[in-house]
């Protein structure tokens, strides 16, 4: 029974890549600018205005990302006297070797620099300097690349790195022997 389900399984992971690639595909078409090393796991909304984004080189996107380059609550606004020609519409250019964490919204009007990360959940609604990780909503400058590679660095599981090359191996092994260590909470201020 579980060869069907894994079965099952690979039949939606590569209908799901087949989709994702198709929309990709479809925003290029459609004028959107995207770099070399390009890496969207999963579902990304490109928006309808596709051709206002422009994407650098080891661009990393996780799923449910949403490039919002244009305001829909202008609709509301041209019916009132006086705002006929109100309109939101924008660009968002992605620089170089970036990370976009899950789920987030990326807003017009948006650059981020080269070497950063925003982090999950996140909704960008002001540009990212160069080396920079910004979290929240709305998102905020959190520390440097630096800093956040200093914080990783730190708190980097060890296990033997040779076993990186047989994902089986390295599996049994970290189930194994991750500590069991989780985040204290914490007050509000």
């Amino acid at each position: 029974m579980i060869f069907i389900f894994r079965i099952l399984l690979k039949i939606d992971s590569l209908y799901h890549s087949f989709l994702n690639r198709a929309s990709l595909e479809v925003a290029k078409y459609r004028g959107m600018k995207v770099g070399k090393s390009f890496n969207m796991p999963d579902k990304i909304y490109f928006g309808t205005e596709p051709y206002l984004i422009e994407i650098g080189d080891n661009v990393n996107i996780a799923g449910g990302v949403r490039f919002v380059n244009h305001g829909g609550t202008t609709t509301l606004l041209r019916k009132l006297p006086g705002y006929e020609d109100a309109r939101i519409l924008g660009r968002i250019k992605i620089g170089n070797n970036c990370t976009i964490g899950l789920n987030c919204v990326i807003m017009q009007d948006v650059q981020i620099g080269n070497n950063c990360i925003l982090g999950a959940n996140s909704v960008l609604s002001q540009s990212m300097p160069d080396n920079t990780v910004f979290i929240g909503n709305p998102a905020q400058f959190l520390c440097t690349i630096e800093d956040y590679g200093d914080i990783v660095l730190k708190n980097s599981p060890e296990y033997p790195r040779e076993l990186e090359k047989d994902r089986k191996k390295l599996d049994a092994y970290i189930k194994e022997n991750l500590p069991h260590k989780y985040k204290k909470a914490r007050k509000i201020k």
